[in-house]
């Protein structure tokens, strides 16, 4: 009996020490260290303003619909954006609700932006992401809501141009992907250079 109460408290000592570096001290070090060497990423990468209200994060789409602003691509996520519902719609190719739904957006889209009945429309302007939280968009998206924008602002084209180049991120690790835009970095140096 000696010896089971011996193995006992041996194993319960091992589960108080385990439990305490690995629920406590290796959270903490983890925490500090990001803190130290990631800080931006470690609180989500907002974007605050100048009067320190947060105003969105690098790594969440938002929704954008007035003409003077870039649309983010579509989201499935819960309304919208929503990242505690991540995900996409689940509906197949196959989905007669999925092909209504993209046939309308093509052509809201060529009908917001002016274009033609059968212009080219990319995939990223009427798909939603895996994640239905994608911030970005493509080249030849921005580039086709470019016209639209600049007609909103008062602004020209090669302006906008050059903040959509700006506000462009590049392939992942130098080699994955594409290059996106980030939509609502976009839109707020839109509305900082409309505000100077």
């Amino acid at each position: 009996m000696k010896k089971l109460f011996s193995e006992f408290r041996a194993a319960l000592m091992v589960t108080l020490a385990l439990a305490v570096v690995c629920c406590g001290f290796y959270p903490l070090v983890v925490y500090g260290l990001a803190q130290v060497l990631f800080h931006d990423q470690a609180n989500g990468s907002l974007i605050v303003g100048k009067d320190g209200t947060v105003l969105g994060s690098r790594l969440i789409g938002q929704a954008f619909t007035l003409d003077k602003y870039f649309q983010s691509r579509p989201s499935a996520a819960g309304n919208g954006y929503d990242p505690t519902s991540s995900g996409g719609s689940n509906l197949g190719p196959t989905s007669s609700n999925l092909v209504n739904t993209i046939a309308q957006r093509i052509a809201d889209y060529r009908s917001q932006n002016g274009l033609a009945t059968n212009a080219l429309v990319p995939a990223d302007a009427v798909t939603a992401s895996g994640s239905g939280l994608d911030p970005h968009i493509s080249l030849q998206n921005a580039a086709l809501q470019t016209l639209r924008v600049a007609k909103a602002r008062g602004l020209s084209e090669e302006t906008v141009r050059k903040l959509v180049t700006a506000n462009t991120d590049g392939v992942s690790l130098g080699f994955l992907g594409e290059p996106g835009v980030n939509v609502l970095k976009l839109n707020l140096a839109l509305d900082s250079l409309m505000a100077k």
